[in-house]
């Protein structure tokens, strides 16, 4: 049994519990602004909708409250939504911890990395090559997984694991929306990832730097006017590749 709809439906996703999809399918929807801002749910309403017992809306409405998505309240659920300031929050944080990494990666021989990094980069050209966005919003992912938890550093693992879920929704609808509207846009978005492999593979500050402003700034300049748009928005929740 699945749940997902809006959210990328995969094996991974099948095999996750029904709480789990639940919490997964939510958030989409409140980000996309599916659930808009001050909406008020139950969790017999949600349990209605899904078919399936309170149990594991109440396991996923909990999730959702510590990503500041939605209140719970007695009345009910709140829906809180993300607004744009959070939005680039989220992508400086990101960007805060990249750059610590790979600067620490700078001090040191990472050619397994490397190896790691030129696959998932070459799965993201594949991705592109079928027409299948979902899939490179996960490698999107890996990539930059892959370099944060390189260095073993248990605090900002945690930091990342807690910063994830919501990002991933972020990539998600970002990269669904750039496939819409400027498809060939995706080999610059690659050649921007191979940058950051050759930023590490010849260790060079300044080709680091160029590399992030290019891969970060560049993506949140591109999607910024997409948040403030609810019909690009529900376009990029419907998206079906």
């Amino acid at each position: 049994m699945t749940l997902n709809k809006y959210y990328p439906d995969s094996e991974a996703v099948s095999k996750s519990s029904i709480g789990k999809q639940l919490e997964m399918e939510l958030r989409i929807r409140i980000i996309s602004q599916d659930i808009s801002k001050e909406t008020v749910l139950s969790e017999n309403q949600l349990a209605n909708e899904y078919q399936i017992s309170r149990s594991p809306v109440r396991e996923a409405l909990r999730v959702l409250e510590k990503e500041k998505l939605l209140r719970l309240e007695r009345m009910g659920v709140i829906i809180t939504g993300i607004s744009e300031a959070d939005i680039e929050e989220i992508y400086d944080i990101r960007l805060l911890i990249e750059s610590f990494v790979v600067n620490r990666l700078l001090e040191s021989e990472n050619n397994d990395l490397l190896i790691e990094l030129n696959k998932i980069a070459e799965m993201m050209k594949v991705s592109i090559r079928y027409g299948d966005i979902d899939e490179f919003s996960k490698q999107d992912m890996k990539f930059h997984e892959t370099i944060i938890y390189s260095i073993n550093h248990q605090q900002i693992a945690m930091v990342w694991d807690q910063l994830k879920p919501v990002m991933e929704c972020l990539v998600i609808l970002s990269m669904r929306y750039r496939g819409l509207t400027n498809y060939d846009d995706f080999s610059r978005v690659i050649h921007n990832h191979q940058l950051i492999i050759q930023a590490l593979s010849e260790k060079k500050t300044a080709l680091v730097e160029d590399a992030f402003d290019k891969n970060f700034n560049d993506v949140q300049n591109k999607v910024e006017s997409f948040w403030r748009s609810p019909e690009m928005l529900k376009k990029a929740r419907d998206y079906s590749g």
